[in-house]
């Protein structure tokens, strides 16, 4: 016992001179044996092996596990996390005439240069057919990583299967894919901030009149995305109970431009000589199509507007005196990039990411327009 006393001893004072960390030491020799192993092992496995206590080897791979050194399985293996010195990420974009998709590609070529990502990007063009190959050319181009921008749930399984039969992680943004970490808003919240503004636009300006609530939808992207518009007329509800449900009236702009101006345009030409009519997009893109019909019709008067996303046109019409558009959901689109990044890498490292991974949101008006130009 003595012996081995004096043994410990002399290898503390070893270490000492040497300016060692014993327990950094401990963790390099658990990384090296994790290393020269074939296949994941179990703690107990570590601790025979190295004889360390089993507090120190439990701490220090969890230490490792979170730091994104070491993955640890679902049944308690560890193995070592082989990470490449640059990671690759495809982004299929949702579409490059899109200001909403053009903005959160620019943001994430901006976070993707500043963690050191190597970033593919492809047009998915608003389309299901493009967004599939997309998908397939990631595959092929074995990304580490995918980040998904498109909209139609039709085909979200099959672009979802692809991917996770190749092994490779994946982010869907906005409309939820299979197998897929989500990234975007609250949908139900950020339209039911939407028609609350709505409620009290009609409080305000109509005595609390509104002869309808329209809500232009996204149908093609599912119940998810759809939820904005039920959002919106609960909000509505919430101020205006007494506005009659045949009054609720969903109809599909498809988030775009030429659909809404169309779709709106026929219901305000069938309602000639109805006022007070309170319009909500899934998009901003929606919007600006609806305020198009709403001029066009000289109807400016007696509908309200707002929309989502809060792209740079929406705030510079909001700007314009006695503008339909009164107001629109910021998504904050700077902070799509990093987040996301981050999202991506922690996957890579084998940290625990949430199912779902909700942005920030908030109101924006004319009033703070203004308030913030000042």
């Amino acid at each position: 016992m003595k012996s081995g006393s004096k043994a410990k001893k002399t290898a503390e004072k070893t270490t000492k001179r040497l300016y060692l960390i014993p327990i950094l030491s401990k963790a390099l020799d658990i990384i090296e044996l994790l290393q020269a192993e074939k296949s994941p092992i179990v703690l107990e496995a570590v601790y025979q092996r190295t004889r360390f206590s089993k507090t120190s080897v439990y701490r220090i791979l969890q230490t490792l596990v979170h730091r994104g050194y070491v993955a640890k399985t679902s049944d308690g293996l560890y193995r070592l996390v082989s990470l490449p010195t640059k990671m690759r990420f495809g982004f299929g974009s949702q579409s490059a005439e899109m200001p909403f998709s053009e903005a959160v590609t620019s943001s994430l070529r901006a976070a993707a240069a500043s963690s050191g990502v190597d970033l593919q990007v492809l047009d998915n063009k608003y389309d299901a057919a493009t967004a599939l190959k997309n998908a397939e050319e990631f595959v092929r181009s074995q990304v580490d990583l995918v980040i998904e921008f498109q909209i139609d749930r039709h085909i979200a399984p099959v672009i979802a299967d692809k991917i996770a039969g190749a092994g490779i992680p994946l982010i869907a943004i906005d409309i939820p894919h299979p197998h897929a970490t989500y990234f975007g808003v609250d949908n139900y919240r950020v339209g039911f901030d939407a028609g609350e503004w709505l409620a009290e636009h009609a409080l305000k300006h109509w005595k609390g009149k509104a002869s309808w609530v329209l809500g232009l939808d996204l149908e093609e992207a599912g119940t998810l995305v759809q939820s904005r518009i039920t959002g919106v007329f609960d909000g509505v509800r919430s101020k205006l109970p007494d506005i009659p449900v045949e009054s609720y009236v969903r109809i599909d702009g498809r988030g775009m431009r030429d659909k809404s101006h169309r779709v709106v345009m026929d219901f305000l030409s069938r309602h000639p000589k109805d006022r007070n009519i309170l319009i909500a997009t899934a998009t901003d893109t929606s919007a600006l199509g609806a305020l198009e019909a709403v001029q066009e019709l000289g109807r400016e008067k007696h509908v309200a507007i707002v929309g989502q996303d809060c792209i740079p046109e929406v705030a510079e019409q909001m700007m314009l005196p006695d503008n339909p558009i009164i107001g629109s959901v910021s998504h904050e689109v700077n902070d799509y990039g990093p987040r996301i990044i981050e999202i991506g890498l922690s996957l890579l490292r084998g940290r625990t990411v949430p199912p779902y991974n909700y942005i920030n949101h908030k109101l924006i008006t004319p009033e703070t327009l203004r308030g913030a130009a000042q």
